[in-house]
């Protein structure tokens, strides 16, 4: 058959025949005497088997040694053509992602557009630098989707950047929320703990309690001392078992004994909550400095910190360090905790006491 009998069968044209043949790909078996290329059967399912290859992502140089080399290893090409098929679904799926967000901006006009890609851009930058001054740059170009926010504070290993991104984010108000409770549930540790310190900086007006008090049970040790943290800083009573579990695991055990501290209205620092830290929201706890605060937490406080220290129950370092949070807790359940541990068979831990008492004696806790 002729090369135009050959393109009608194939479906390829007679111009792609002339190419596979100058690459080498295809042969004809011979001429005519007029001098018209030939070919056979043989050469119309070479065409297909081209054709076929091409379709996988195969380069024609590819094609070529898939169908001539003896050694060549059909398993490690479809192995790489799957490699390279997944590069090109993420790298839509970036861009998708990207599009997806510039609208969600509702751009005006093409400057709009243009600065929104340059922010997308400057966010994933390799220069922790640049990424800062992006963040800090967000708030003063117009709103910035807080998805956009959340994505990058989500995926930001540099702390300085994701202090930046975290302020920007809380200035996104409620639209942070959404994005950083998918955060929560990431299956990668350290993307579920930037989500709750991102949750915990956010101001507290736009439902950001409500979550925080959610989490309060989340499976993951880091975020629930985020939210317990934030709630006994904003003055909410919810927080004081996971606080008394922090201190007697020595995770962050002076930061949750200072917000202990404040919930039973032994001060303990100023509260950093945007509703007026504590007290200053509807069902929080009055107190702080000087305040008497509410006798039923104080004394739920005492007997909770008091419940780590029984007998055979809790090793020394753990008593030392419920020691050191009863010191700053107000009222008689406290002192009577703290008394019995000056009488503790570690030294360590009867200093501890000893020293809480004195501190008490001398102006501290009443």
């Amino acid at each position: 058959m002729l090369i135009g009998e050959l393109a009608r069968r194939s479906g390829v044209s007679a111009r792609m025949l002339r190419h596979y043949e100058a690459l080498g790909l295809l042969r004809p078996r011979g001429r005519t005497g007029s001098g018209y290329r030939e070919y056979v059967a043989d050469d119309v399912r070479r065409v297909f088997h081209i054709e076929s290859l091409r379709s996988l992502g195969l380069s024609l140089r590819e094609v070529g040694r898939a169908l001539d080399d003896p050694d060549f290893a059909p398993a490690r090409l479809v192995e790489e053509l799957a490699r390279r098929a997944r590069e090109r679904i993420a790298a839509e799926t970036e861009l998708l992602t990207r599009l997806d967000r510039i609208r969600a901006a509702g751009p005006a006009d093409w400057d709009d557009v243009l600065r929104g890609a340059a922010l997308l851009r400057a966010l994933g930058a390799w220069s922790a630098d640049a990424r800062q001054r992006a963040a800090l740059a967000s708030a003063q170009g117009g709103p910035v989707p807080a998805e956009v926010l959340a994505d990058a504070v989500l995926r930001e290993p540099d702390p300085y950047v994701a202090g930046a991104l975290r302020w920007a984010l809380a200035r996104a108000g409620e639209n942070a929320l959404a994005p950083l409770a998918r955060g929560l549930d990431a299956p990668e540790a350290e993307v579920r703990e930037r989500a709750a310190r991102s949750l915990a900086a956010l101001p507290a007006d736009h439902g950001t309690t409500a979550l925080l008090r959610e989490v309060l049970d989340h499976p993951d040790a880091d975020v629930r001392d985020h939210a317990a943290l934030a709630l006994g800083a904003r003055g909410h009573a919810e927080a004081v078992p996971a606080l008394v579990a922090m201190v007697a695991a020595g995770r962050r055990d002076v930061d949750a004994g200072e917000a202990l501290s404040r919930l039973a209205g032994g001060g303990g620092g100023t509260g950093t909550g945007s509703e007026g830290g504590v007290g200053g929201e509807s069902g929080a706890v009055g107190g702080g400095a000087g305040a008497g605060g509410d006798a039923a937490v104080r004394e739920r406080v005492a007997g909770l910190l008091a419940g780590c220290v029984v007998p055979g129950d809790a090793e020394a370092p753990v008593r030392r360090r419920i020691a050191q949070a009863l010191a700053d807790i107000p009222g008689e359940s406290a002192r009577r905790t703290l008394t019995a541990l000056t009488r503790d068979d570690d030294r360590g831990v009867a200093v501890t006491a000893a020293y809480g008492l004195g501190r008490r004696g001398s102006g501290g806790a009443g």
